[in-house]
């Protein structure tokens, strides 16, 4: 059923552009462009709870978001557009239920797509990894995906996010399409 509905939304926005005589929002190469904003950390822990934001998980939430961009930049699919422009504003707010600002923000620096992500830490031992995919046109959810991990440390997080890139966002018939 995503893929199906993913399909339809490519296809309503290749004939929009058509009808504005215009290409359908795409980089030069044809690629899609993809904002992909940095993860954000829900904390659920009691170590959260007790001791506050930790250095490293912060640092960590930056380096699978540019983990991400890069891997979608060398798949040859997207051309990933720089964020800078809107960056203050997406920290500012919690991407993940300030009602679409995600796409909004997304709309302005001229990407099709809005992905965001989210880090949910249970312990240290349990957390889990989610990637939302959104059209910025119609700011509908393409794919959700998520995964679990164990282990609160640089390796359990890259892999968790080469995994999510690898067989869903990236695998045909699921994630973000061309």
């Amino acid at each position: 059923m995503i893929a199906r509905l993913a399909r339809c939304i490519a296809l309503a926005g290749a004939l929009a552009g058509l009808c504005c005589g215009e290409a359908a929002a795409t980089s030069d190469a044809g690629h899609q462009r993809v904002a992909v904003f940095d993860f954000e950390l829900i904390d659920t822990s009691l170590e959260g709870e007790a001791h506050g934001t930790r250095v490293d998980e912060q640092a960590r939430l930056g380096r699978v978001s540019e983990q991400l961009r890069q891997r979608l930049a060398e798949s040859g699919r997207f051309t990933v557009v720089d964020i800078a422009p809107v960056a203050s504003e997406a920290k500012a707010q919690n991407l993940q239920s300030c009602g679409g600002c995600d796409v909004d923000l997304a709309k302005r620096i001229g990407a099709d797509l809005a992905i965001t992500g989210a880090v949910q830490k249970v312990s240290n031992l349990i957390l889990n990894m989610t990637i939302f995919v959104r059209d910025a046109s119609s700011s509908t959810t393409i794919a959700v995906m998520n995964a679990d991990m164990r282990g609160n440390t640089d390796e359990s997080w890259s892999r968790t996010l080469d995994w999510l890139v690898r067989n869903r966002l990236l695998a045909p018939d699921y994630g973000a399409r061309r």
